[in-house]
């Protein structure tokens, strides 16, 4: 049978849950999804069908519709870290659209424990993703510059992985009134997604939690380095603001990028 393995964190199991979800429920396969639980007690359908195989075939990044396309298929699907973690701007399109119909938006939300938030509030989030990564941290630049690009807010929440790092004691010196929040990692996307705006870091996580934010009136995210596809296809979201974080000219520090769905190799 179709089996996705639990390679990644959390919302790397996610993307991969759903990319394949999508596709089961056009052939009608029988899935075992990693992380199973944990998704769908955030109100996240999973596919799954009734067809088994008898033979199983890698599907990656650029093989995914092929299979997707395809009228029928009649083998079983094996998502292989080894080959991509089905990432890329079409299947990330395609993932970001199912969020947004009413049906699987409405569930979402009524599994949602801060839906009471959802278009009621003028606040701001900000996830500054550190650990194991903080060497792909875009720096201190680009949160005070996006925190400062919100022309008014109420409240201003920050939340990591590394609350004693210096980057957040930095901020919550900075913007004296910010608050530093410390729910659980499904919590956080939930809670994340129902502020007005929202500042995210690199990587997955942050991803899902702009995927998920239903009434957000803006979302930044850091430039990605050239190259780095791993990171900059998840965010090919055409009303998210991309903002740079290599800025030497003070006079430039509230001046985000109005176009930021370029790829990599196009800038």
């Amino acid at each position: 049978m179709t089996t996705v393995a639990p390679y990644g964190r959390l919302c790397n199991q996610l993307i991969r849950n759903m990319a394949i979800s999508l596709l089961a429920k056009k052939h009608n396969l029988h899935v075992i999804y990693c992380s199973h639980d944990i998704i769908t007690r955030m109100g996240i359908d999973l596919f799954c069908g009734t067809m088994i195989h008898p033979t199983t075939q890698i599907i990656t990044d650029h093989t995914y519709f092929k299979f997707y396309n395809a009228d029928k298929i009649t083998c079983n699907l094996n998502p292989n870290n080894n080959y991509g973690y089905l990432q890329v701007k079409e299947i990330i399109n395609l993932i970001y659209d199912e969020f947004r119909k009413e049906s699987v938006k409405s569930k979402i939300m009524a599994q949602n424990p801060f839906k009471a938030r959802y278009n009621q509030n003028n606040d701001v989030y900000v996830h500054v993703r550190l650990g194991d990564i903080v060497h792909c941290n875009p720096g201190l630049t680009y949160y005070i510059n996006a925190i400062r690009n919100v022309s008014s807010y109420d409240k201003l929440y920050i939340s990591t992985e590394t609350p004693d790092h210096e980057y957040i004691q930095t901020l919550l010196k900075e913007f004296p009134g910010a608050e530093l929040v410390s729910y659980n990692q499904v919590e956080t996307i939930q809670f994340a997604s129902t502020c007005k705006h929202i500042i995210l870091s690199h990587g997955s996580y942050s991803a899902v939690i702009g995927y998920l934010a239903f009434f957000t009136e803006n979302v930044y995210f850091p430039e990605f380095e050239k190259g780095k596809m791993w990171y900059g296809a998840l965010f090919f979201i055409p009303s998210w603001k991309k903002l740079s974080y290599h800025i030497t000219d003070p006079s430039q520090i509230n001046h985000f990028d109005p176009n930021p769905c370029k790829a990599p190799w196009e800038e």
